[in-house]
């Protein structure tokens, strides 16, 4: 009998593409469970994820998994009534391991459980998981896959570490992660390499403000691209510039990203400064170049 901790992780899906293209893939679950929610919100809520983007949510006040995004328009990838019953299944049991952990710190009022689990597939072939649990946002417990076993993170977790693992739940979560969990991607990925794949250039801007009269700021900007992965730095006369800041946005509505370079100059130095760009979606690389006459 396959016990409860992976029955309640286990869902058929369509046939298993025997294909998948030279790039690493990923299928990620969050769950976050409340042990007293804010009347109108949720106790429990779970939300599936193809690399960086979520393709469906479920919720225990609706009780129903629905498909987001592009995967709206999908047909026959998953059952969504089923997968309904599934996670409400999952949320039920989520909250009950959520209340013994709080007998285990002897805790009342509101609580949090977190989990995160999922795997990768690299050229097809398996290339890592994991399994973890927070309590109150602090990490709670830990599956590794090599000894195979679940490593308790807190003195309390050790509780649930002798719960699971009486049930036998080792040996079926490393199955479930190494085996079930990429199979279930390799089937996703028949329905969804498209929005996957896609490579939206960025298109790249650069804004200019000096303050106190003595130093200028020169803010690069790259807009609207997927995938993640992009690289920008600036130059002077073919010499690189040391950006004084960086950083970048979260996934947008319309699923591209956003990142950018600051760098500070004095301000009467005429230029011209480049900010060079490169992007899978770009054959080469694209350079935008500020000078004082701008």
């Amino acid at each position: 009998m396959v016990p409860v901790l992976l029955s309640l992780l286990l869902v058929v899906g369509p046939a298993v593409a025997q294909d998948t293209q030279n790039r690493p893939y990923s299928l990620t679950y969050h769950s976050n469970g409340v042990s007293k929610p804010k009347e109108g919100f949720p106790s429990f809520q779970a939300t599936g994820y193809l690399n960086d983007q979520a393709f469906f949510h479920y919720d225990s006040e609706t009780e129903k998994a629905e498909p987001l995004g592009p995967w709206k328009q999908v047909e026959g990838m998953e059952d969504w009534e089923e997968l309904s019953k599934f996670q409400k299944a999952r949320g039920d049991f989520f909250l009950k391991n959520l209340k013994d952990i709080m007998g285990y710190y002897k805790d009342t009022g509101n609580h949090t459980f977190k989990g995160t689990f999922g795997c990768e597939i690299r050229n097809d072939n398996y290339g890592g998981a994991f399994w973890k649990y927070a309590y109150d946002g602090q990490d709670y417990i830990k599956f590794n896959t090599e000894i195979p076993a679940w490593i308790p993170l807190q003195p309390e977790a050790v509780n649930t570490k002798v719960k699971w693992e009486t049930e036998g739940s080792v040996q079926a979560s490393k199955n479930y992660l190494e085996k079930e969990c990429p199979d279930m991607l390799r089937s996703y990925l028949q329905y969804s390499r498209p929005f996957l794949d896609r490579q939206d250039p960025p298109s790249v801007s650069i804004t200019s403000h000096v303050t106190l009269g003595l130093i200028r700021t020169l803010k690069c900007v790259a807009d609207n691209f997927y995938p993640k992965p992009i690289s920008m730095y600036w130059t002077q006369a073919d010499s690189v510039v040391v950006a004084e800041t960086w950083g970048e946005g979260p996934l947008s509505e319309n699923g591209t990203y956003q990142s950018w370079e600051v760098v500070k100059i004095p301000s009467l130095s005429r230029g011209p400064y480049s900010c060079h760009v490169q992007h899978s979606s770009l054959a080469q690389p694209l350079t935008v170049t500020w000078n004082k006459s701008q």
